[in-house]
């Protein structure tokens, strides 16, 4: 793995663990910080692993945009800011991995943005999450976008209009986390987690993983159509044909990839 001036990164077994390393700063998002994510998220799609735990060290998890890189930009300077921004969240959705977020500590504004952004999460009791620009200057736009795909629209509201944090309990209740959990257990079931999300055909899981992402919020019928046709032509792949040969033939499967 690469060596990064923000990051932690490192491969463990078909894991690779991305660990944002800047707890001086509460893990706020430089545009430095956000391009060595985009790098650490490119290399690992490209790699063998079958998984992808990002996380934080320090009082945050992350804090959001630093507001220090914000303030001395002009608007073109800020809108370029908010695109990388964007690339990483939609990077996290395109890898072919199963990406967990383990959420230790504090998800804010753009924090929380990339908590919505992974396939699933895991947040520690003493965790909390918040889009505070609603009691704030600068609205948390961008971050409400994920969150909006991830809670219903009355739980989108308060927590963009109040600024309030919400505690990982109602995070897990809103659909914003899969699990809280206690502390001392945060990494257990992370790994847990990720076991069970990435068992099976590695081509399967990354196919499926990009057309829920692909079909999501589309209309019903759009929606089928693509789910069909991939379906279909996924029906041919070595990995399907192997499941529905080890189940006919009772035996378990040896998959292909």
């Amino acid at each position: 793995m690469a060596d990064y001036e923000h990051l932690l990164v490192k491969q463990d077994g078909d894991t690779v663990r991305i660990t944002m390393n800047r707890p001086q700063r509460r893990n706020s998002l430089t545009a430095e910080h956000l391009r060595e994510l985009l790098d650490a998220f490119e290399t690992a799609g490209r790699s063998d692993a079958t998984g992808i735990v990002l996380g934080g060290e320090g009082k945050a998890f992350s804090s959001g945009h630093d507001f220090g890189d914000v303030a001395e930009r002009d608007l073109a300077g800020v809108r370029e800011l908010l695109r990388l921004c964007t690339t990483v969240m939609r990077t996290v959705e395109e890898v072919p991995q199963v990406v967990v977020a383990r959420v230790h500590a504090a998800a804010w504004a753009a924090g929380c943005q990339l908590v919505a952004s992974c396939d699933l999460a895991v947040a520690a009791e003493s965790a909390t999450f918040a889009l505070p620009g609603g009691k704030g200057g600068w609205f948390c736009h961008t971050p409400a976008v994920p969150v909006a795909r991830n809670v219903g629209r009355k739980r989108l509201m308060e927590l963009a209009l109040t600024g309030d944090a919400v505690d990982a309990a109602t995070a897990a209740e809103w659909g914003l986390v899969n699990y809280a959990v206690p502390d001392a257990e945060l990494d257990a079931r992370v790994d847990d987690l990720l076991a069970r999300a990435t068992r099976g055909s590695r081509l399967s899981k990354a196919v499926g993983k990009q057309t829920l992402y692909a079909q999501l919020d589309r209309p019903e019928a759009d929606a089928y159509a693509i789910a069909s046709e991939v379906m279909a032509s996924m029906s041919q792949s070595g990995g399907a044909r192997e499941g529905m040969a080890s189940f006919l033939d009772k035996r378990p499967p040896e998959w292909p990839d």
